[in-house]
């Protein structure tokens, strides 16, 4: 099965993505990954993109797309793949279907853990870092054991600027804005579905995999 795995930072991509390949022997393929690996292989997409990083710049779609394609040709992905964190937007999920055809595959299924705006800030802005070793907290779901003080090391717990709800808020507005036009995209073609990021992580789980082996069927 060809999965396409989306969903707004603080959704739960990434635990969810490891229950998925608990049930499936499929490689999961996030873009960091294939960047990384295509950089260390030293391809030739991978010294593009490298050049373009080291520069600070977006990698254009054109690279990110071969290095897609290239990910997808090998072996591990004979029986099917998770792809997390690509498409990014309806240009590249249109690359996307055309690359699959050349492979003489197909998308066949995407899943969007869906998680309201004020549920993510909340899950965002609450982590907190310790400035001595560095532990990670979250002030509602994994809480010191007293308020901003590290349990391992006694240190003082701060928030990064990234975490900031500012900050956050701006993310997650260009995230909202790409994602709003690639799921309407995907119901166009029947391939969405949706699951209540908001449950319990069990309850996530259970959904998704129950709408998996229903369309596996």
């Amino acid at each position: 099965m060809n999965i396409v795995l989306m969903g707004l930072p603080g959704a739960g991509k990434g635990t969810q993505a490891s229950r998925i390949l608990e049930e499936l022997d499929i490689p999961h393929i996030s873009t960091g990954d294939m960047f990384r690996a295509a950089v260390k292989e030293e391809t030739p997409l991978g010294l593009e993109a490298k050049s373009y990083m080291e520069q600070g710049q977006l990698v254009p779609d054109r690279v990110t797309i071969g290095i897609v394609r290239e990910r997808l040709g090998k072996d591990d992905c004979a029986n099917g793949f998770l792809l997390d964190g690509f498409p990014r937007t309806v240009p590249q999920a249109e690359a996307l279907d055309e690359l699959t055809k050349e492979l003489h595959r197909a998308i066949d299924f995407v899943l969007y853990i869906e998680v309201s705006e004020e549920e993510l800030l909340k899950r965002l802005t609450g982590r907190r870092i310790c400035r001595d070793c560095g532990a990670s907290y979250h002030v509602v779901f994994a809480p010191p054991k007293v308020e901003g003080v590290c349990d391992r090391c006694g240190g003082e717990l701060y928030q990064r600027a990234d975490d900031s709800a500012e900050t956050v808020q701006e993310r997650l507005k260009v995230n909202l804005e790409q994602t709003r036009h690639l799921l309407h995209y995907y119901e166009s073609t029947g391939k969405l579905h949706r699951v209540n990021g908001e449950q319990p992580i069990e309850n996530v789980t259970e959904q998704i995999l129950s709408l998996i082996r229903g369309s596996v069927k």
